[in-house]
C-alpha cells in the first residue's frame, strides 16, 4: 500500500514536471521564455523526482525484506489515568484547553488558509482527503507553478504539533514548493496565520509513523504569508 502510493504520487508529479519542461521548451524556441521558471529548471525537478522515486523504491524493498524477530519481554508497567491518581492523593488536576485537532476545526484552518492564498493570486484547491502529504495545493496563475501547504491548526500557546511521516517526506521531495501553515486560533474568534519553509531537515527513522514538533521553534522559524 505504501509502495503504490509513493510511486502513483512521485509517478505523477514526474509527469508534470516533464510535461512543464516541454512546454517551457517550446515556449523559449519560440521566443517567448517564461519569467520566473526555465525549461532546464523544470527538467532538473523532474530528474530529482525520478531519482528519488527510485531510491525511495529500492529502500522499500529494503524494508519488505526485513522479518521481524519474536518479541522478547524485558518487563512491564501499569498505565492509570492521571485523574485517578491525582483523586487518590486528593489532587486537582489543571484544566488543559483541548487543542484544535477536531476535524472541523482542521478544516476551519484548512478554509483559512485557502482564503489568504486567493489574497495573495494564488488558486487553491483543497486535498486534504486525498492523503497526499499536504492538505492544499495552490496554483500560481502566472506561471502554473504549484505550491504544496501543510495545515495545522492550533489554540494560542500549545506546545507541540504532530506531523506525519508522509507529510514530512513530501516537504523533503519539495523543498521549494512545500509550506507548513500554522493556523493560531485565539481567544475571541480571531486567527494569526504563520507560514515555514522548508520545515523539516531530514527523513525520520524507520518505523516512524509521526513527529511531534516544538511549536515555539517551528513558529521562530515563520514568517508572514506570500
Amino acid at each position: 500500500k505504501t509502495r503504490a502510493a509513493v510511486k502513483d504520487r512521485l509517478t505523477k508529479e514526474i509527469a508534470y514536471w516533464d510535461h512543464r519542461a516541454e512546454e517551457l521548451r517550446l515556449q523559449e524556441l519560440a521566443g517567448k521564455p517564461a519569467a520566473r521558471l526555465n525549461s532546464q529548471e523544470a527538467r532538473r525537478r523532474a530528474d530529482d523526482l525520478a531519482a528519488r522515486l527510485k531510491k525511495r523504491m529500492e529502500q522499500l524493498d529494503l524494508e519488505a525484506q526485513i522479518s521481524a524477530l519474536p518479541p522478547v519481554v524485558m518487563g512491564g508497567f501499569v498505565v492509570a489515568p492521571a485523574g485517578l491518581l491525582a483523586k487518590m492523593r486528593g489532587e486537582t488536576l489543571p484544566v488543559r484547553t483541548v487543542p484544535a485537532d477536531t476535524q472541523a476545526s482542521a478544516a476551519r484552518a484548512r478554509a483559512v488558509v485557502m482564503e489568504v492564498e486567493r489574497r495573495l493570486g494564488y488558486e487553491p484547491v483543497d486535498r486534504e482527503r486525498e492523503q497526499l502529504g499536504y492538505d492544499i495545493e495552490s496554483r500560481d496563475p502566472r506561471t502554473g507553478r504549484l505550491r504544496f501547504i501543510e495545515v495545522k491548526g492550533r489554540v494560542a500557546g500549545a506546545d507541540t504539533i504532530t506531523v506525519t511521516r508522509n507529510e514530512i517526506l513530501t516537504s523533503l521531495n519539495k523543498p521549494d514548493d512545500y509550506i507548513l501553515a500554522i493556523v493560531e486560533f485565539l481567544d475571541g474568534g480571531g486567527h494569526r496565520v504563520h507560514y515555514i519553509r522548508r520545515p523539516f531537515r531530514r527523513e525520520p527513522d524507520f518505523g516512524v509513523t509521526s513527529v511531534n514538533y516544538d511549536l515555539g521553534e517551528l513558529l521562530a522559524q515563520a514568517g508572514e504569508p506570500r
